[in-house]
């Protein structure tokens, strides 16, 4: 296991249980873009650097585009906020298909390259040989449905390891593939049971750490499993914990837990008349909570590194002598909490760390790896992400993130004679796409809070390159899930599709969005639909009062809690906006409370503490009145809904519930649901779908162009329980 996954513990910890609503995300080199800000399931096994948060990720299968309407042709009202006859109407299936390539890993020993590709459209891995920059690569896996999302090299150098679920019912297993047999072996193979991988240390190649709920649904059991074979021996039964935090020479160190005021516990095994016992080590109050814990260790396993919001307000990184009970800061910011790692994979020290506020920006701790930052930024522009490293450290693989292009991937030698080979481009098409830029702002709350947002505008609607366009323009809201996730600067498919169809779009770190600090993420605090709507309420006056939004033309968009937002503003604020797309988010905030996966179980005191708490009569009420479901005849304005039926965070029951109780009061809504998705939607095809009912509808709302629904259906699978008729070419494009 390299130092940073010890490290992303406790942000796995977040990423799992802290972002269940959908904020989860996979690292910045992009695969598939969900649903808008939809996470799709997914674990990480290995970026050497990774934010917090990063996009859910995207890709794209050889495959002719749609034919498309010329922009003069294109349906849309009569008034237009401006001319861009001249800006080709980008297909849909360029933003949101299949990357040509994605995901570029070495093998620790550096002699093979491993990345994922499309077989037929859908996403596999495949290996080739470095020497040849992978150009003899060739798929190992052999996915024919969904595709395959995450992956990494075993220390065997000669098994890639990976994660599935069953149609986004996020029970995964977990597999390996060995490369000189080409046997594909599930290393999990039980029912009903939803694997994790824990650990894995270069000091016992053949094995991994998993966690497996097999005993108990709540809770996952600690294994030692051989991923040749598949043996597994128990490691640590969990009597109760939310998860523990293992070495390299995979010994149980600690066990951590919520306490039933939201505050989080560290202890240590000890024994007890020959029997295993636990010890409190640390105890974090609930106000620091999700911004302090221990991440890992170093090399000797005496230094403890952590995450550490107490006294402060960001969460800066510390070291902690576990002998002697020193701490030491490594690095802080006062504006945005650590956000990526980099380790070294051997030694386990920490080279440097990164800060994500309005970007992301690197502090080098090691002065050795200046010089390889130097070279690397001369290469390419773009935020530069290292995805592997070999365990020489000889090698690395590196991203270059953009927000109007592909992402492209090296190959880096370090040593004396530097050198960066060119490996492949995510999207190559991107490149020749009109696509715009995406700009950071800083927008005051009512309250003085400073909500980092990112505002795209529609091509040559501002000629200066600036934050204002020459008139203004239908707005379109979109909301992150989570709540606790944030948005980031990048490539954003959602902007660039909604963008050039003529619409200016905002993105929003509302309070409650991880990255800001403790302050930032506890203002949050039991304010769904309170002072949280009101942050979105704020940028959209913001938008207004600076002639970019045509107030009379904002809809909000989003997923997850993004989608619970969308169905706050057409119930709580119906004035504001004109339509709302929500996308697998909850209508009751009691009902998604009294079903959630098992597993979360061990976090349900600080969902009561943060939202509220469901198993009360006091706070049922107050549930009640934040759950869009109880105000349904409040919404005059046109709703899309999209939901995967095997959802397990959001059930499906989040959507039924709410479109029944709109047909008894004869409120119309489209009802898009998808029977093989889960909590997003990852296949290709049912992406396409969507976003072109998504996009007819926003056009038939806000008056801008749309590339018609045509054969979009093809490929997916897909129901649409109500509201067929009341989107132009939904009903014929059903009928295909």
């Amino acid at each position: 296991m390299t130092a940073l996954q010890r490290l992303l513990c406790w942000i796995t910890f977040s990423l799992a249980t802290l972002a269940w609503l959908g904020g989860c995300t996979p690292s910045s080199d992009k695969v598939a873009p969900p649903s808008p800000n939809v996470s799709t399931p997914e674990v990480s096994l290995g970026d050497e650097t990774k934010p917090m948060e990063a996009k859910p990720a995207e890709t794209k299968p050889e495959m002719k585009p749609e034919t498309t309407t010329p922009a003069e042709e294109t349906p849309a009202t009569e008034k237009k906020a401006f001319d861009m006859s001249d800006v080709p109407l980008i297909p849909r299936r360029k933003l949101f298909g299949n990357p040509e390539m994605a995901r570029a890993r070495l093998s620790p020993d550096g002699k093979q390259i491993a990345y994922l590709a499309p077989v037929d459209g859908v996403l596999n891995v495949w290996v080739g040989s470095t020497a040849s920059l992978g150009r003899d690569a060739r798929p190992i896996t052999k996915d024919a449905h969904r595709g395959i999302r995450s992956f990494n090299w075993s220390y065997t150098n000669n098994h890639v390891l990976y994660t599935q679920d069953k149609d986004g019912d996020e029970n995964f297993h977990v597999y390996a593939v060995n490369l000189t047999t080409d046997e594909i072996k599930d290393l999990t193979p039980l029912e009903n049971i939803r694997a994790e991988i824990d650990n894995v240390s270069e000091l016992f190649p053949n094995e991994i750490l998993i966690g497996l709920n097999d005993r108990n649904p709540q809770l996952h059991d600690l294994y030692r499993l051989n991923v040749e074979t598949g043996e597994k021996e128990l490691l640590q039964e969990n009597p109760g914990f939310a998860g523990f935090l293992t070495d390299d020479n995979y010994k149980v160190r600690f066990a951590m837990t919520y306490t039933p005021d939201a505050g989080q516990l560290y202890l240590t095994p000890t024994e007890v008349d020959g029997k295993q016992d636990w010890k409190e080590f640390l105890k974090i109050g609930a106000a620091d909570a999700m911004t302090t814990g221990i991440a890992g260790f170093d090399k000797s396993g005496d230094i403890a590194y952590m995450f550490d919001s107490r006294d402060r307000n960001t969460a800066a990184l510390k070291s902690l002598d576990l002998k002697s009970g020193e701490e030491k800061l490594i690095a802080e910011n006062d504006k945005a909490d650590i956000s990526g790692v980099l380790t070294h994979p051997t030694e386990k020290t920490i080279q440097a760390v990164a800060f994500n506020y309005e970007r992301q920006e690197w502090d080098i701790l090691d002065k050795s790896l200046e010089a390889d930052f130097a070279f690397l930024k001369e290469q390419e522009d773009g935020e530069i992400q290292i995805t592997s490293r070999t365990l020489k450290d000889d090698l690395w693989t590196v991203a270059y993130l953009r927000d109007d292009g592909p992402i492209d991937f090296y190959l880096y030698h370090r040593g004396d004679e530097k050198k960066a080979e060119f490996l492949f481009s995510s999207q190559p098409e991107l490149a020749e796409l009109p696509l715009v830029k995406m700009h950071p702002v800083v927008i005051d709350a009512r309250d003085g809070l400073k909500l980092v947002s990112y505002l795209s505008l529609p091509k040559g609607s501002n000629p200066d390159g600036g934050l204002k366009p020459t008139q203004p323009l239908p707005l379109v809201l979109d909301v992150h899930g989570g709540p606790w996730a944030r948005d980031d600067w990048g490539f954003n498919p959602m902007h660039q599709l909604l963008a050039n169809r003529g619409y200016a779009v905002l993105s929003v770190n509302y309070r409650g969005s991880t990255g800001f600090g403790k302050d930032f993420l506890n203002a949050a605090n039991k304010e769904w639909a309170g002072k949280m709507h009101d942050d979105l309420l704020d940028t959209v006056d913001w938008a207004i009062a600076q002639g970019i939004a045509d107030p009379d033309k904002v809809a909000i968009m989003g997923g997850s809690y993004g989608g619970y937002a969308t169905l706050v503003g057409l119930t709580f604020t119906p004035e504001k906006f004109c339509c709302g797309v929500d996308i697998v988010g909850p209508s009751s905030l009691v009902t998604l409370l009294n079903n959630v996966p098992p597993y979360w179980m061990p976090f349900m005191p600080v969902m009561k503490d943060k939202v509220g708490d469901h198993e009360t009569e006091e706070g049922i009420k107050f549930l009640n009145e934040r759950s869009p479901l109880n105000f349904v005849d409040k919404i005059t304005k046109p709703l899309l809904i999209g939901q995967g039926a095997n959802d397990p965070r959001v059930k499906q029951a989040e959507a039924d519930q709410i479109v029944k109780a709109m047909e008894e009061k004869k409120i119309p809504v489209t009802y898009v649901l998808f029977p093989e998705e889960g909590h997003g939607f990852a296949k290709p095809e049912n992406r396409f779908a969507f976003n072109a009912v998504t996009e007819a509808f926003l056009a038939e709302n806000l008056g801008g162009r749309y590339e018609p629904i045509g054969d979009a259906f093809v490929g997916a699978k897909l129901e649409i329980p109500a509201g067929a008729s009341d989107i132009p070419g939904v009903e014929a494009a059903l009928k295909k």
